[in-house]
């Protein structure tokens, strides 16, 4: 009797004591304040390298203005072909209309749209498979763009999903059992604001409170994204959008709570001033250039491959970044303490273009040579400022420093601040010449021929110890 009631004490009392460690982890509060103080988790820190898609309707036309139709690079975005075709304010209304008349006629609604969008060669196996190879390790998905159509089935968008319509999947769902399957970490892009929407147009509150918070919370309950990328913040402010309210949720009840990433894009006054990451967009926050930007914040640079986000079949050879252009833009964010996240824009029926596919497997070889110097780093404290003629970069990772070259050098590389440690370069077998003179080190690259030559993009070489 007596050790029952014993037994009986010892469960209450470390019941009461669970009780009171669960009820003092850190809850969040509906203010900015609060919500910044949450830590942005170190897996994403870790990751540096990701894949942006966006695909929806706007896939169907998959045509936008470029370079030469003299518009800039935010009018160069196939995904906003609905509000450009009807929009005259916009520098690119006149081609687009010319475009979509000559194309479709005159009377072809956007809505029309829908029937194009077969995905009938749309395999997640084969897209994880292609971002893994890359080197990615995270995906971001366009769940919701501004035309309001989602690629999930959004109660919200009744009769405009992917689930209702053409081409009847969850193409949501799909990716994210293949991204997860891979081991990689999945999310979604998500468009607070709809050009169209006839509820957003008459009452954003009613629009925000009924449709918007319901919807995502929805996206969330249903896929448990690691990251959660707004955008079309800008109408209005973050209180208008109720972001404060929706991320309390967020970071403390949804089943994404413990990793989710957020983004900064919560209402017109938050762009690299509040939410999660700080984001850049083809080096612009807005219309500030952000190339030489010092960023203490973790934050990541998205841009496309092209220079559109969405597939654009009016883009040329000379609208595609190169493979080392690109190489060079990941080892410039990483240095700089950001991350990348690489934008593939797939067809409507499902295809990741072959030169996307080409651009991918470039960045993914060179990974695979120089990933540790990548991977888990962080920016070196002692670095000179990066400028756009910088050739020689710099990232640490525990008491290691690697030193990469965007251009070779056949005379030495000098590094201040650095007295010791163990040079070798990646990819390479032979020795490596070094000078030590007080907190001075020079590096004489070897020279190198096809056959010992470890890439034909950068070059990294890793001192071992030297912090």
């Amino acid at each position: 009797m007596k050790r029952n009631f014993l037994k009986t004490c010892l469960t209450v009392l470390c019941g009461g004591l669970l009780g009171l460690s669960t009820s003092s982890a850190q809850q969040y509060q509906a203010n900015w304040a609060s919500i910044d103080s949450r830590p942005i988790p170190n897996w994403f820190e870790d990751a540096k390298f990701g894949i942006f898609i966006h695909w929806g309707l706007f896939s169907v036309p998959a045509w936008g203005p470029t370079a030469k139709n003299n518009v800039g690079i935010y009018d160069r975005y196939s995904e906003w072909y609905w509000q450009t075709l009807t929009n005259s304010k916009r520098p690119g209304y006149a081609s687009t209309l010319a475009f979509h008349e000559k194309a479709f006629g005159k009377d072809f609604k956007y809505q029309d749209f829908a029937k194009g969008f077969t995905c009938e060669m749309y395999d997640p196996s084969d897209w994880a498979n292609i971002f893994e190879n890359a080197g990615a390790k995270y995906v971001v998905l366009t769940s919701k763009h501004h035309e309001g159509y989602t690629l999930w089935p959004s109660a919200q968008a009744w009769n405009w999903n992917a689930v209702d319509l053409n081409p009847h999947r969850d193409i949501a769902g799909d990716l994210t059992k293949a991204v997860k399957g891979k081991g990689l970490r999945m999310g979604f892009y998500y468009s607070l604001y709809e050009w169209f929407n006839p509820l957003y147009k008459k009452d954003v509150d009613t629009y925000v409170t009924a449709h918007m918070i319901p919807q995502m919370k929805d996206l969330v309950t249903r896929y448990t994204p690691d990251i959660l990328w707004t955008d079309g913040e800008w109408d209005h402010p973050s209180e208008k959008w109720k972001s404060t309210e929706f991320l309390a949720w967020l970071y403390n009840d949804s089943p994404s709570k413990a990793e989710v990433v957020v983004n900064d894009r919560w209402g017109k006054e938050t762009r690299s001033k509040h939410g999660g990451i700080y984001t850049t967009e083809y080096d612009l926050v807005h219309d500030a250039n952000s190339s030489s930007m010092e960023i203490a914040h973790p934050w990541e640079e998205c841009r496309g491959i092209g220079s559109s986000f969405g597939y654009n079949r009016n883009e040329n050879l000379e609208d595609y970044s190169s493979s080392k252009q690109l190489i060079d833009i990941l080892i410039d964010k990483v240095a700089r303490g950001g991350n990348l996240l690489l934008n593939v824009g797939p067809t409507a029926d499902g295809r990741i273009p072959v030169i996307m596919q080409q651009r991918l497997a470039d960045i993914g070889k060179w990974l695979k040579i120089n990933g540790d110097a990548i991977y888990g780093t962080r920016k070196w404290e002692k670095s000179p400022k990066v400028t756009p003629e910088t050739k020689v970069f710099f990232t640490k990772k525990n008491k290691d420093l690697y030193v990469l070259l965007t251009q070779w050098k056949n005379t030495p590389v000098t590094i201040e601040g650095v007295s010791g440690g163990t040079v070798s370069m990646l990819g390479y077998n032979g020795a490596i010449k070094v000078q030590k003179k007080g907190n001075i080190l020079t590096i004489t690259p070897p020279a190198l021929t096809p056959d010992v030559n470890p890439s034909e993009y950068a070059w990294v070489f890793k001192i071992s110890g030297a912090l």
